[in-house]
């Protein structure tokens, strides 16, 4: 009887490996979206974009796009709008960047490295870097040595790259908008 409940409790542990596995496999939102962006800006040949965030005063959201590497991208709260306005009206997005990656309102900036410029994933292959979001001064890597380095649950894990995808699809699509216009 013990042999049998032993194999039992193997096989329910194997269940459940394969389907926190599964869950981990699934694709983001922002994998499309971040496709989209970068789409529109090798069509266009740019290199940055700036929009306003839409979601609130003030907030804005901008990328830089190394082709077929990396987007970076931030989002943020500048002061004045006026200023951050007249360089998208002008089209200066590179300067957008800039000026919101460091002059941006204390406590509102959220920074994402996108590795291979293909949305958030948990699953890059090995030694081809990795995805990451910093915000409020912490910054969370979805790499593979996550558990050793953050020391996370998988269900706490997970919520932040949940979340970090739902505001990474919020400041892509903005600045999807923008793309289409130029």
């Amino acid at each position: 009887m013990t042999t049998s409940l032993r194999r039992i409790s193997y096989l329910l542990i194997g269940i459940m490996v394969v389907l926190s596995s599964a869950a981990y496999a699934q694709e983001a939102k922002s994998v499309a979206l971040a496709k989209e962006l970068t789409q529109l800006m090798d069509a266009k040949k740019m290199t940055a974009i700036a929009a306003k965030d839409g979601t609130e005063q003030e907030a804005y959201a901008a990328a830089m796009y190394f082709t077929g590497s990396q987007l970076l991208v931030v989002g943020a709260k500048y002061a004045p709008a006026v200023l951050f306005d007249g360089k998208l009206l002008r089209r200066e997005y590179q300067d957008a960047y800039i000026d919101l990656n460091s002059a941006s309102k204390a406590g509102t900036k959220v920074f994402f490295e996108d590795a291979g410029a293909d949305g958030l994933r948990l699953d890059h292959e090995a030694n081809k870097g990795f995805d990451s979001v910093e915000q409020g001064g912490k910054r969370t890597n979805f790499s593979d040595d996550w558990r050793k380095e953050q020391k996370l649950s998988d269900e706490a894990y997970q919520k932040l790259f949940q979340d970090a995808d739902k505001l990474y699809c919020r400041l892509l699509t903005a600045l999807i908008a923008e793309a289409r216009k130029q």
